[in-house]
């Protein structure tokens, strides 16, 4: 909004309007609450206001020129080679234009990946033509930190110039150690080993990049979108002195590394945390007097984001994130499979994680517009608060010795922890939403197919002589999901769900808002709601459910029914034998006659919903 009048023709019958027009038509709609009801925060602490004014005379970041697609990149990572090589070549034939090759134990191998052997690498890129102009990036782990010099050898084979080769090759000491918590050296002595191999695949005339400076590990471990940036900033900086320290120009150093962020579901965020993340890069840059280059960002759709339960919704919340960062400049962006959470994806998940990026491309031409959100006034805003967030934190890793030391100390994993911890209040509380998960279940879904292939055995580790705390990842909804394991368990085993009798009191009217909540409310723990039409005897009720054969109970009506008729339906129900009674809502002035005749627990908007599930669990035995 602007008090300025644009030049609108479609507008032009419009009086202007200013923002303090629109603020005294919210104040209306407040009714005397307090304005900051409507500002949200991130969990870096960041304002989001409601509305914002255009950023006017914004410049474009630099980063994917207008008109460049992104790299579509499809995961390659069964455990046979042979099985894999042949979905890597269906996928090249069908859209993709880059393969992620993912070894078993990698960051983001997720259970299962390659064998981390020549002679699989051979396999798998059996009949691709690599120097076709294909993408090809390298997730590897320690025992795959080899690959750099089998695919040289395997180039050469091939007669192929490694030049000819667009290849990014993963190697990433620091997030390897960040995410297993134990490292096999001090960080001078992997310092100088990482460097000398750079050096030498450098020497190959590999072009890379070679390392990322990877944002999963925090992002993926439930950190925030600052400490993502910030550890991003602090392992590339990490990154360019150990590459100097080799002997590499300071300018050919920086065009080895490369970024990876994890982009989300929160549209907003995702773009701001891209745009971010190239304007740090350039004072990074800026700093080692160079002239700015845009830094190769690769993107990949979250992994705590990924449900097991109505996995059908993660193709949503990835197109979302696919959407955000490819308008948020990525240069390349690998779209999870919506059933990896369950295990390998088939063929009909991997061509959508596929035709997710082409729609994208080519029916939308999100790749013609370079930076779109600039001007925008909340991502702009975004944009340059995550970058002040960011660099603070950024200088704290710094003033503790660098990444590496952080991490030894748990500095970034005690900082990491303590955004988790909030997340999983809010996820308990299902104020950060889980659709399919902690909000909308369907107890009655059906499993999609996944691949028959089994997760791969831990490799063996190497001597570890530094050990500290993990960042491990983690996926949100798995709490809620435990229980509905759980409800799974005792349906096979005993033939029914737990269940849950929803008492539901006066016309449908009365109690239609509060019972659809309940049913949510439990369903989402694997708890079957047994719904019924109003009662009005409190002796009819309890016949019902005798009947229905449950042992917990929820009365389910409107604040004015509650009033005259919640406590004879309770007293009822707790002489039928109701093991536990619960309402749906605040009882307000009620709560102590209510309790007196019965009921023993509140479910409301805003509840640990988590923790009285787990209570009604251990009530039924």
């Amino acid at each position: 909004m602007s008090a300025e009048t644009d030049d609108l023709p479609l507008a032009a019958d419009f009086a202007p309007a200013s923002r303090d027009d629109w603020r005294k038509l919210a104040d209306g709609v407040l009714k005397g609450a307090p304005f900051e009801k409507l500002v949200g925060k991130t969990y870096d602490g960041l304002r989001i206001d409601p509305i914002y004014e255009r950023a006017r005379n914004a410049m474009t970041i630099p980063a994917r020129t207008a008109g460049s697609p992104w790299q579509i990149m499809q995961r390659v990572d069964h455990p046979d080679a042979a099985i894999a090589n042949a979905q890597a070549l269906h996928d090249l034939e069908n859209g993709a234009t880059g393969l992620t090759i993912v070894f078993a134990g990698a960051n983001g191998a997720r259970g299962f990946g390659l064998p981390p052997t020549k002679e699989a690498l051979a396999r798998v890129l059996d009949g691709v033509y690599l120097d076709a102009g294909i993408g090809i990036e390298f997730e590897i782990g320690p025992q795959s930190r080899d690959m750099g010099q089998h695919l040289a050898e395997l180039l050469a084979a091939r007669k192929i110039p490694p030049s000819a080769v667009n290849v990014r090759f993963g190697l990433d000491p620091i997030g390897g150690g960040g995410v297993r918590g134990s490292s096999h050296g001090s960080w001078d002595s992997i310092a100088k080993v990482f460097g000398d191999k750079i050096a030498k695949l450098a020497k190959l005339g590999f072009r890379g990049p070679f390392a990322p400076a990877d944002g999963r590990v925090i992002h993926d471990a439930g950190g925030s979108e600052a400490q993502e940036l910030a550890y991003v900033l602090a392992v590339g900086v990490t990154y360019l002195r150990a590459l100097e320290a080799a002997g590499i120009a300071l300018d050919d150093a920086r065009r080895m590394i490369y970024a990876r962020l994890s982009a989300d579901a929160d549209q907003f965020l995702t773009m701001a945390k891209f745009r971010a993340l190239r304007l740090l890069w350039a004072r990074v840059e800026q700093s080692c007097e160079l002239t700015s280059q845009p830094l190769f960002i690769a993107a990949d759709t979250a992994w705590r984001m990924l449900t097991q339960r109505d996995p059908d919704v993660n193709m949503l919340r990835a197109t979302i994130a696919a959407f955000s960062a490819g308008l948020g400049g990525a240069n390349s962006i690998n779209v999870l499979p919506h059933t990896l959470a369950l295990g390998l994806p088939d063929a009909f998940a991997r061509r959508v994680a596929r035709n997710t990026q082409l729609v994208l491309l080519e029916e939308s031409n999100l790749d013609k517009v370079s930076d779109p959100a600039a001007g925008s006034g909340g991502i702009e805003t975004l944009t340059r608060q995550l970058c002040e967030a960011a660099w603070a934190q950024f200088q704290n890793i710094e003033s503790a010795g660098g990444p590496f030391a952080a991490l030894e100390r748990n500095i970034i994993q005690t900082k990491v922890a303590a955004v988790r911890d909030a997340r999983d209040v809010n996820i308990a509380k299902r104020k950060d939403v889980l659709t399919g998960a902690s909000e909308f279940p369907n107890l009655h879904e059906k499993t999609p197919a996944v691949l028959d292939a089994k997760p791969v055995t831990a490799l063996s580790p190497e001597e570890i002589v530094i050990r500290f705390d993990a960042l491990a990842p983690i996926r949100l909804a798995a709490p809620f999901e435990t229980l509905r394991d759980l409800s799974d368990r005792l349906l096979k085993t005993s033939g029914k769900r737990p269940a849950i009798f929803l008492a539901n009191l006066g016309t449908a009217a009365d109690f239609t808002a509060r019972a659809t909540f309940a049913k949510s409310f439990f369903e989402t723990g694997g708890i079957e709601a047994i719904d019924t039409e109003g009662f009005s005897d409190p002796a009819a009720l309890a016949a019902a459910f005798k009947s229905s054969g449950a042992a917990l109970v929820c009365l389910c009506s409107s604040d004015k029914v509650y009033a005259v008729g919640a406590e004879a339906a309770a007293r009822a129900l707790h002489d039928a034998g109701a093991k536990h009674i619960y309402l749906a809502g605040r009882p307000g002035e009620l709560e102590a006659a209510l309790r007196t005749a019965g009921v023993g627990e509140f479910i409301f908007a805003g509840g640990d919903a988590l923790a009285m599930l787990k209570t009604a669990y251990k009530r039924l035995g």
